[in-house]
């Protein structure tokens, strides 16, 4: 019960942080010598807290593959990014989550860039109401959510 009203009032734990805190205040103490050298995959980062945790990183330093089903919303959030930091480091991959076929065409690509991989954030997500099955014969949201992943 106690960790919960410290929760819901944003009083700092014992890292010093908080539900109020932001990605920008977690990450501020992040020497730039070390997030420099980074590489993350964040998937989602088309919206929401995906978008978010990919602008902080770039503003970091930290080299951001933005994975995304819709490589023109994925520019968009790129020039967002590029607007405040234009000297973020961005790539820009398609991949939908759902099949198999495109999370395979994906690790090539990342693959064949020569990248290490520092950081990896599953983030994406989807909800069907409605039963809809993926190429490969699995329930959308399952396919998407876990199995893509």
């Amino acid at each position: 019960m106690k960790d919960t009203l410290r929760y819901l009032t944003g009083l700092s734990g014992p890292s010093g942080f908080g539900s109020n805190s932001t990605a920008e205040q977690v990450t501020q103490q992040i020497p730039s010598s070390i997030t420099s050298n980074l590489t993350a995959i964040i998937t989602g980062a088309t919206s929401g807290i995906g978008a978010e945790t990919a602008r902080v990183l770039a503003m970091r330093g930290v080299r951001v593959v933005i994975p995304a089903r819709d490589l023109k919303r994925a520019a968009g959030v790129r020039d967002r990014i590029r607007k405040d930091n234009p000297n973020a480091k961005l790539i820009l991959l398609e991949l939908d989550l759902s099949s198999f076929r495109s999370i395979k065409k994906f690790c090539i690509e990342f693959l064949n860039l020569r990248l290490p991989l520092n950081i990896l954030i599953n983030n994406a997500g989807k909800f069907n109401q409605m039963l809809e099955l993926s190429e490969d014969k699995f329930e959308m949201t399952f396919a998407t959510n876990y199995l893509g992943h």
